[in-house]
């Protein structure tokens, strides 16, 4: 019962006719109680092609509540999804609709769609697939195979800008590791350096400061000499 009020509710705000619904509801009782889905379903329709896409979206939902089979309305709500640029939820839909039916002509829009979902989502390779089954069941189908060429172009600069991008990024890697490198070995080199030269002990450096006191000491003793002995020759030479 609650399903069906709010089927009456959807219908209300599709705008129906007061007067309409009255005499629907009258003249076709056991229509409306055994397949309210399909009137459900028409409803969303209207809405669809009026351009009030989250209202059709409302409506298929309803219909899916009240049939979940009911693989027309997975079709429609996902063409509504779509229209709305919900890409993913569409394609779940489309998905569930291949999988379930067996009409050649229905399947062909639902590939076709199902690739243009794909498209929106930049998932090139899986668009690529979808629009090639559509081609498929119809060969003939001229916007399927240019949104085929056009998703086989994406693809292709796509994995260009990968390439690209790949490469930009080693070469900056590399250089990355060459100047590490360098820096590293001017590292090593420095503390080679360091490790080369002589580390002194205490006991060597009291060694050294003495052996230099030593050799000041008699420095200074043979500077004294020296001068002794140049006192005496000018003391000479004046006579």
């Amino acid at each position: 019962m609650t399903r069906v009020l709010n089927i009456l509710h959807l219908l209300w705000r599709g705008k129906l006719a007061t007067a309409s619904l009255a005499s629907w509801l009258i003249l076709a009782p056991y229509t409306f109680w055994g397949q309210q889905e399909r009137y459900v379903l028409r409803e969303g329709n209207n809405q669809y092609n009026n351009g009030r896409y989250k209202q059709a979206e409302q409506y298929y939902s309803e219909a899916l509540k009240e049939k979940n089979n009911y693989f027309k309305a997975n079709y429609n709500l996902g063409n509504a999804q779509y229209k709305q640029g919900k890409f993913s939820e569409a394609q779940g839909q489309y998905d569930v609709f291949i999988k379930n039916s067996g009409n050649k002509d229905t399947l062909t829009r639902a590939f076709h769609n199902l690739g243009n979902s794909y498209l929106k989502q930049k998932k090139y390779e899986d668009a690529i697939k979808a629009y090639k089954s559509s081609l498929k069941l119809n060969p003939k189908d001229e916007d399927t195979r240019y949104n085929l060429a056009f998703a086989k172009k994406k693809l292709e600069e796509k994995q260009k800008n990968d390439k690209d991008n790949k490469d930009n990024k080693e070469n900056k890697d590399n250089k990355e590791d060459k100047k590490d490198k360098k820096d590293q070995q001017n590292k090593d080199n420095k503390d080679q350096q360091k490790e080369q030269q002589p580390k002194m002990s205490k006991e060597e450096a009291q060694r050294m400061l003495e052996a230099l006191k030593n050799a000041e000491q008699k420095l200074q003793e043979l500077h004294k000499k020296k001068g002794d002995k140049s006192d005496k020759r000018t003391i000479d030479k004046d006579w």
